[in-house]
């Protein structure tokens, strides 16, 4: 008879092939759909949710393309544009009278009908001596990852005469397939051992790691070119020496202090705010171990820093990103959508404009929420909060202690335990969550998306937080039934936008065709 460990590892096995199996679906099948539900009904017919703004169905078929929103189309176009055109400008405004701001013409990839995008910013490049001035589109993404792509792409078009244009269904699944899905294997198989780990119970492994195969936005996004999904990844691969030494009760190894440093650093580079995961990730290991840390650990996160601001720089003489000008003339320029803001063109969601403590309960609990989306999160805060009040004891023998973190339990080595990891995790979501609730010209949820994207590179940390209250729940019938529901209502949300990730989740959908609430 096998015992349970192998039956779980075959249960792991087996989600893992599924989970691959409907990213690979996704990304093989993406294709940008026309919904009739977004566009303005003909004269005469019969529209129950009028689109806002207004969208009126093309005249004739559009081109078929795997590309799915602006923010996807915006990193596309870059990395087109280093590859074809050896530039990191997607586009230029022309001003034949450099006198006259108001007659310019547009040209370039931008302006392909399937490249173009609200994503992006203009820049004055200056004026010539004939009065003809020429400002460059760059996309509005930070350009390290887009930079990172145009290299497979480089080597697609390089070695197989591969086009992004003329081949477009096979360049961007083929980048897609590496950036996404890989990744994503990789994820899983570590996630496996984590979870295998630190579980005490089958109930409490097998929610977690169902949670992490199939009920997690991961999925939703994994047939689309995004940074919050390599960003999760990083995140976990940046985790995973230190949660292995946390359980051995031991010190990382050299490589270890390098993964750590190296993809907590790349993170943040894809998703800004997971520069608090770098420096929470940081700080314990330079009290408890400095000489390592200074060896390892801060080596490694510089490399993808320091590219980071190369790029910057490369791309818009400046090593500050573009999100740096938001509110400014780089993003306001004539046609631009944020010129929008505080006219009346300035409808959706986009420019929302309500309350801090109303935005504040949509990211949480609401049509955008973490989790109303994914209500399989309250067992991970339940675990968080539960192993955080534990972690007093630790964070005082990691300050009193410096260097020399102790000879028992699991203080040993690196300094942290899994109370005090469980700790880091709580006060970075909380540290993020209040971030986002500063920026108040962004209060937009991300605009059109299925999920709060913003937090999406914070998954792996929650995922590693369910089997605690999950083990206790597995005492009671009625406690698994509860688990497995909220498991289940995940599900549905990562699998609602079917169609497109790209789109309002199910909550919201449900209270703009009940007449509850529309932005």
């Amino acid at each position: 008879m096998p015992d349970a460990a192998d039956c779980r590892r075959s249960v792991y096995l087996i989600l893992t092939a599924v989970a691959l199996a409907v990213c690979v679906a996704r990304v093989f099948g993406a294709e940008n759909v026309y919904e009739p539900s977004r566009h303005t009904a003909p004269e005469g017919g019969y529209s129950a949710i009028p689109p806002d703004p207004p969208r009126h169905w093309p005249s004739a078929r559009p081109e078929p393309t795997p590309m799915f929103s602006s923010n996807d189309k915006s990193r596309w176009a870059t990395v087109r544009a280093l590859v074809d055109d050896h530039t990191y400008a997607i586009g230029r405004r022309v001003y034949p009278d450099g006198r006259d701001p108001k007659r310019f013409s547009d040209e370039g990839i931008v302006t392909e009908p399937q490249f173009k995008s609200l994503d992006i910013v203009l820049r004055p490049l200056g004026e010539s001596a004939t009065g003809r001035q020429v400002r460059e589109f760059y996309s509005s993404k930070p350009p390290l990852f887009p930079t990172l792509v145009a290299g497979e792409y480089w080597l697609l078009k390089r070695f197989l005469g591969w086009d992004m244009v003329r081949d477009r269904f096979r360049v961007i699944p083929t980048i897609i397939l590496t950036v996404n899905v890989l990744p994503f294997f990789v994820y899983l198989v570590l996630l496996a051992r984590l979870i295998e780990d630190s579980g005490r119970t089958d109930l409490g492994r097998l929610l977690a790691f169902t949670t992490a195969a199939l009920g997690t936005y991961l999925i939703t996004f994994s047939g689309t070119l995004n940074n919050h999904s390599p960003a999760a990844y990083c995140v976990l691969f940046a985790a995973y020496p230190l949660v292995r030494a946390i359980h051995e009760k031991r010190d990382m190894t050299p490589t270890g202090y390098l993964c750590c440093g190296f993809f907590a650093a790349l993170s943040a580079t894809f998703d800004l705010p997971a520069s608090a995961f770098l420096a929470a990730l940081g700080l314990p290991l330079l009290i408890a171990q400095p000489r390592k840390t200074l060896l390892f650990f801060a080596p490694a996160a510089l490399v993808p820093v320091v590219a980071l601001l190369a790029c910057n720089y490369a791309a818009l003489g400046q090593v500050l990103p573009a999100y740096s000008e938001f509110g400014g003339p780089w993003y306001n320029f004539e046609g631009s959508h944020w010129a929008k803001r505080g006219t009346p063109a300035g409808k959706g969601i986009d420019f929302n404009t309500e309350p801090t403590p109303v935005y504040a309960f949509h990211l949480l609990f609401g049509h955008h929420g973490w989790f109303s989306l994914t209500p399989v999160w309250l067992l991970a805060l339940g675990g968080l909060v539960t192993l955080s009040f534990r972690s007093a004891a630790d964070v005082q023998r990691l300050f009193q202690r410096p260097g020399n973190a102790g000879a028992t339990g699991g203080t040993r080595g690196t300094g942290w335990t899994r109370e005090l990891f469980a700790a880091m995790t709580l006060v970075v979501s909380s540290v993020v969550f209040v971030f986002y609730l500063s920026r108040t010209q962004s209060y937009n949820y991300g605009g059109f998306t299925s999920g709060p994207r913003w937090l999406f590179w914070l998954i792996p940390l929650w995922v590693l937080a369910i089997p605690p209250l999950a083990d206790r729940l597995a005492r009671w019938r009625v406690g698994r039934l509860v688990a497995v529901v909220l498991l289940a209502f995940s599900v549905f949300s990562v699998f609602y936008p079917a169609v497109n990730p790209w789109r309002h989740p199910w909550i919201l959908n449900l209270l703009e065709f009940s007449g509850v609430l529309r932005y």
